[in-house]
């Protein structure tokens, strides 16, 4: 399908979140399209399929973070980058806890951002999740979210 809309000039660029069909869409567009990945636990891998970068969930949390961990890789620094996505995946799952964007917007508002609460039709996050959200945001160094907007 993303094939067919290679001829229209205004598309430049695909939020890729499946994986398995990175190749594929290589294969048969070339590189028509910039691609970045839209998966968060799927970043470095995605990169070194020829994606350009991420379209993030988790550097609304640790921004620095996100982008030292792609740099690394397009760096040439593989190793780094690899052992920055192993690291990060405990908060990514957290921030898919529960149907996003409810994990995020929470942590957001755990963290003193005051991004308020989710809009109908998405409802406030569980209590068990939200101790867990926040059991993982202390495992992470996000003073200078903190700082920000302080």
């Amino acid at each position: 399908m993303l094939y067919r809309l290679a001829d229209i000039e205004n598309i430049v660029a695909v939020k890729e979140c499946n994986f398995s069909q990175v190749p594929e869409i290589y294969s048969k567009c070339g590189d028509r399209y910039t691609l970045y990945s839209g998966e968060d636990g799927l970043a470095v891998p995605m990169v070194s399929l020829g994606a350009k970068g991420v379209i993030s969930v988790i550097a609304n949390i640790v921004p620095a973070y996100t982008s030292r961990m792609i740099h690394a890789y397009l760096d040439g620094d593989t190793k780094t980058a690899r052992d920055m996505q192993i690291d990060i995946i405990p908060l990514v799952k957290a921030m898919f806890c529960e149907v996003n964007p409810i994990p995020v917007k929470e942590a957001m508002n755990i963290l003193g951002m005051n991004v308020g609460p989710c809009r109908l039709p998405l409802c406030e996050m569980s209590a068990k999740n939200h101790e867990y959200v926040a059991s993982v945001l202390e495992q992470f160094d996000t003073s200078a979210i903190k700082e920000f907007f302080s």
